[in-house]
This record gives structure tokens, sequence and C-alpha cells, in this order.
């Protein structure tokens, strides 16, 4: 390149090399060679503007700073979904006993089987059936012809005498037991609550030594042990089993004293040689009682007649009768769940448990077919899952169970948490987070420049800005860019 100094010599040189060529004889200049210079000449001059162009060119690109692109901030409508899945279960479930020992004709249906209500679900073999009807009522008839009989049999005295005598000493024997029995669950009770008071009494000292502190995590968690142990000492299920086995003890021995006020009655009865009215009431007890077991086994019978049938539509989830068996009675038979009230059992995570509460409505999918539901429950207590993390147990309740629910398989839900329209809102992966909260990127006189944002409810794709950004202003692209405040940029509108 030729500079102005460089450019002047030139000119020198010319007007010198001129000033000599006018001195020197005048002859006309070959045409060839004039063309030739005049070529060089030009192309001389273009080489000049295009070295000149360059020169500008890196010049500008190195102030212009990186492009960026830019999205416009937009008003949205903004659904916030959780997405999960669970377990559909079923939130009624009926186990059926034998209500009668009588040989079962048919065990009509396996587990696994989908049931009506009203459809049978075992039925009794119809002959041994009748046969324990006729059993019945030959048994209710002899006891009722055994007492009348043996009410004026004198020959009864001495039996009944012997009688009274054993039964005096084993009723003697059993209420001296029970008493001692009830003596050593009065002492367990008694020591249980004593050790729940004095626990109850560390548990508040302790406290004391916390009270300095009272948001404290040991703090609370003493306050919620006291409660429990004043749960405890009004509920414990130790002392009301103990408690109850007294009682039923106390009536097993008033029982057996009254029994024995019998014997004794019935004892001297016999000994004075009048034992009709002690024997008559003795009989009269066990004559009423077989009656009544007689009766309820009757009727039993009558229920059953047409089979054990089911109480609502469901599954049968477990099947312990066999054909041709006689199970006793009170024996574990079949066990039936609801479809018709189904829930789907799932676990939320703590980051979304304030966003879950009971009455929000979901979209379940359970093999395909889609059913409404709402959140029904939501446990106050977490479990740990298989990762060790901890989780809150949820259950949704289906709005419109059909033929199409399985219980126990693995649903898709979809619950609706929270919805606005008209906000203003920006991609979600526009946003950015540090310690001081979140914020977006944006362009201030072609510089980054970061802009603190004040965020609402989400979607999958965009965020509710609540304040920080209004309609309209461009926020940066940042995906892929290492951007920096103060950073050079060129802002280019994306679409």
């Amino acid at each position: 390149m030729f500079g102005k100094e460089g450019l002047s010599k030139m000119g020198a040189e010319e007007t010198t090399n001129t000033a000599i060529k006018e001195k020197a004889p005048k002859t006309p200049m070959d045409k060839k060679k004039k063309k030739k210079i005049i070529r060089r000449c030009i192309v001389g001059g273009v080489a000049l503007v295009i070295v000149v162009f360059m020169i500008s060119n890196s010049i500008a690109a190195k102030n212009a700073g990186l492009v960026v692109q830019t999205t416009t901030v937009t008003l949205q409508d903004i659904e916030q979904t959780m997405n999960t899945s669970g377990m559909v279960r079923s939130e009624e479930t009926k186990t059926y006993f034998a209500p009668l020992s009588v040989e079962i004709g048919a065990v009509n249906v396996a587990a696994g089987d989908s049931v009506q209500k009203g459809q049978p679900l075992i039925t009794y073999d119809a002959d041994a059936l009748e046969s324990a009807r006729q059993m019945e009522e030959l048994k209710l008839q002899a006891s009722e012809g055994g007492y009348e009989s043996s009410v004026y049999k004198d020959n009864k005295y001495v039996a009944e005498l012997g009688e009274a005598n054993v039964n005096l000493a084993v009723l003697d024997q059993q209420i001296t037991d029970s008493e001692n029995y009830v003596k050593e669950l009065q002492q367990k009770i008694n020591d249980k609550k004593s050790a729940l008071a004095h626990e109850g009494t560390l548990l508040q000292i302790s406290l004391l030594d916390w009270s300095d502190r009272p948001d404290s995590e040991e703090y609370l968690n003493l306050q919620k042990l006291i409660q429990y142990n004043s749960y405890e000492q009004q509920n414990n299920k130790d002392i009301q089993a103990w408690q109850k086995e007294v009682e039923l003890y106390e009536e097993m021995i008033a029982g057996y004293k009254e029994y024995r006020s019998e014997m004794k009655a019935q004892k001297s009865s016999s000994e004075s040689g009048s034992l009709d009215r002690g024997g008559k009431s003795q009989l009269e007890a066990n004559a009423q009682m077989e009656r009544i077991g007689s009766e309820d086994a009757l009727a039993s019978m009558e229920e059953v007649k047409d089979g054990i049938l089911a109480d609502f539509n469901g599954v049968v989830t477990e099947v312990e009768a066999v054909e041709g068996s006689i199970p006793q009675q009170g024996e574990k038979l079949v066990t039936v769940e609801s479809t018709d009230k189904v829930k789907v059992e799932i676990s939320v995570s703590k980051y979304d448990l304030e966003k879950i509460a009971v009455g929000q409505t979901a979209s379940i999918d359970v093999a395909g077919k889609k059913y409404d539901g709402k959140v029904t429950k939501v446990n106050g207590m977490a479990t740990t899952n298989a990762s060790g993390a901890a989780v809150i147990g949820a259950e949704i309740e289906i709005d419109n169970p059909d033929e199409g629910i399985y219980l126990g398989i693995e649903a898709r839900v979809e619950i609706h948490m929270a919805s606005v329209a008209g906000v203003v809102a920006i991609p979600v992966e526009l946003i950015n987070s540090d310690k001081e909260g979140d914020f977006v990127f944006v362009v201030e006189d072609g510089l980054v420049a970061k802009k603190r944002i004040t965020t609402g409810i989400s979607s999958d794709s965009y965020s509710e800005v609540l304040d920080g950004l209004n309609e309209g202003e461009a926020v940066i692209v940042t995906t892929g860019l290492n951007l920096e405040e103060g950073m050079a940029v060129t802002a280019v509108p994306g679409e």
C-alpha cells in the first residue's frame, strides 16, 4: 500500500520525469504503450479500493460484539400440572367367612375374576345343607324334649349333687386363678401408666431446656413427642387391651361366681332332697343356649341357600375356599375388592408437596382408557422410597370407574394444580437463577444486563412472570451461550 508520503514522492518523480521529457525532443507515444499504462492505473485503483474495504470491515467486526437472538414477552394462558404414575387400588374390601360348617359344593370364582353385585361366590352342597338343617331342627327338638323330661326325674337328685360338687371345686379354682390373673393385669396397667407418666415428665423437662429456642427442630420435635406421650397416656393400645382383658375376666369371674351360686344352690337342694328347682334352672339355661344356637344356625342356612353372594361389583383378590371341603365356622373363604370405589395411590416429592391439595382435579389413564378424578387425601407423614428419598403418599379417587378398571396396575395421572389466563409469560428455559433469585438476560445500549424477575406458576413450556417484565419486552435467548453482564452484543429479534 502507498501512504500519502509515497504518493507525494510518486507525484514528484512524475513531475521531474515530465520536466525532463519536456526538454527531450517531442516524439508521439506508442498507442499500445499508452493503453498498457492506462490499464495498469485502473487495476491499481481497484486494488486500492478492495484493500480499504477489507480493513474497514475488519474494524467494524471487532466493534460489533456477539450476535444474540431475542424473543418477545407475551401474554399466555398457563396451566400448572403434575404428571406422575401410581397404583390402582380399591377403596372397599370385604372378606367373607364361613357362617357354618357345611360342605362346599362349588367355588364359583378364582382370584382375578370380576364379579357383579349379587353374584354367587361360593355355593354349598344342597344335600349337605339340607342334612345340616334337619340336624339342627332335631337338635333343637331333642333339647326341648330333654329339658321337659329331666325336670320330673327324681333319680337325678344324686347326679345333680355330684355334678354340683364337681363344678363347685372347678369354679373355685377358676375364680382364684382368674382373680390372680386380674391382679397381674392391673399391675401391668399401673406400671405402664407410670412409665408413660415418667416419660412425659422427662419430655417436659427437656422442653424447658429448649424453651429459649422455640423455633428449633429439637423444640418442635419435643412438642410432638409430648403430644404423642399425652395421647399414649390416654389411648395406649397395651393398656386398652389389658383393660379389656380385665373387663372380660371380671365378667368371667362374675359368671363363675354366679354359676358357683347356682351350684351351691343345687348342692343345697340336692342335700335337702329338693333338687327340682336347681336342676330346672340349669336345664332351662342350657336349653335356652341351645335354642339360640340352633336358631342362629338355621337362620344362617337360610341366608346361604343360594350361596354366599357378592355385596358389590368388584374383583376377587383371594380365594381360600376349596370345593368339597367342610370349613370351620368363621374360616376365611373369599376376599373381594370393590371396583365401584377405586383410587390411585401416588407418591409426591417434597418439591411438589406445596403444590398438591385435596380437591384438585385429575386426568387418569388406566390401560389406555381415560377417567376423571380428584385428590381426596394427602398423607400427613412421609415414607422413604426405593431410592431413599422422602415422599408423601396421596390418593386420587376415580370419579367414573367402569369395567375397564384393573386393580393393582400402574396408572398415569395428570393433576391439574393451578391455572391463569392472559398473564405475562416467557419460555421456562430463558429463566436463570443464582443465590439472589431468578433473572433473565436483556440487551441495554448494546450490552448484556441481568433483569430480576418474580415467577408464578409454570407449565411445561411457559412460566408466569409476576414482576420484572412487561408484555412486548425482549429477552435474550440464552440457550448455548455463556453470557455475562456487561458483554457487548448485537440483538437480532427472533421469529
